[in-house]
């Protein structure tokens, strides 16, 4: 925690402890918050030279005051802007009166959640979860049992595809699927049976799903870990009709797995029915303010 100025001391198992002296961040440059950092902080990321305070809408504050328009926004999460007045009141409010229950309770808050955006996505469940990466994993976790008790592959052979160049997160099992050099050099062994296909490639997939084997595959409408890869008119419904008529799918009718990053009407909208589907959603539905995924899904006989 930044104290302004102050000494802190904690007892900690019976003995009083001096943190140290520590300065409040917006007191420090941003080199001195960028040295900081760097030599506290585990060296996983690679920052832009900014030292933001302060957001507002389409604008952030660095700790000199200057203004910049926030064309990240954090890689979509805080697409509705910086503080945005009314999700932080509901939010304060929420937090103020029940600030955490276990899966072990009832609560008053998920059920209207989980009603609410099953019916704005057109689904009949939801599963939220804590973070996108957690959606992604629970996805393929989906798509082995499916394929174990549906289409009646052999115990722990089932496999997983991916496209080239996706980006799930930073997990075992995200890296295991990455194509990245950079997000997955150093971390193996990898999980078994998740392999990857070129983006944009039916004949690839085609011949990648007459293995029997093959329970789902993953893919982003829209890529954008390396640049915004946009696919080419009726590949994501030629993906619909190849994983049908190979049987990567059963009574879901298909099972792929689409991970929408850019949460918005046009990708529920996108070349193919997604009712039936499992779809990953992330960051938006955080409103910028938490982390939270969430797996979309339909009953199997429908």
């Amino acid at each position: 925690m930044a104290l302004r100025g102050l000494t802190s001391r904690v007892q900690l198992f019976g003995r009083i402890t001096t943190l140290g002296s520590y300065r409040y961040s917006s007191n420090l440059s941003s080199q001195e918050i960028f040295d900081r950092e760097s030599k506290y902080g585990a060296h996983n990321y690679a920052p832009l030279p900014v030292a933001l305070c302060k957001g507002e809408g389409v604008y952030v504050w660095d700790v000199e005051g200057r203004r910049y328009i926030d064309f990240l926004s954090g890689y979509s999460a805080v697409n509705q802007g910086h503080c945005h007045p009314r999700i932080i009141k509901v939010m304060r409010e929420q937090l103020e009166r029940l600030t955490l229950t276990s899966r072990a309770f009832y609560n008053d808050a998920l059920g209207e959640f989980v009603e609410y955006a099953t019916s704005l996505f057109g689904y009949d469940k939801l599963l939220p979860m804590n973070t996108g990466v957690e959606a992604a994993e629970t996805a393929v976790k989906l798509a082995r049992r499916w394929g174990y008790d549906v289409k009646g592959i052999p115990r722990y052979q089932a496999k997983v595809l991916f496209a080239e160049g996706n980006f799930h997160g930073r997990s075992l099992m995200a890296v295991s699927a990455s194509t990245d050099p950079e997000s997955y050099s150093g971390y193996g062994p990898f999980i078994p049976n998740i392999l990857t296909i070129p983006y944009d490639d039916l004949p690839a997939l085609e011949k990648a799903c007459s293995d029997p084997h093959v329970a789902g595959y993953i893919v982003e409408p829209i890529q954008g870990e390396n640049g915004v890869v946009v696919p080419t008119d009726g590949y994501l419904k030629g993906v619909r009709e190849i994983c049908s008529r190979n049987n990567v799918s059963g009574p879901l009718n298909s099972l792929i797995l689409v991970q929408i990053h850019v949460l918005c009407m046009y990708c529920m909208q996108l070349q193919l029915s997604f009712k039936k589907m499992v779809t990953i959603i992330q960051l938006l539905l955080k409103g910028g303010t938490y982390t939270v995924g969430a797996l979309n899904l339909c009953h199997p006989q429908k």
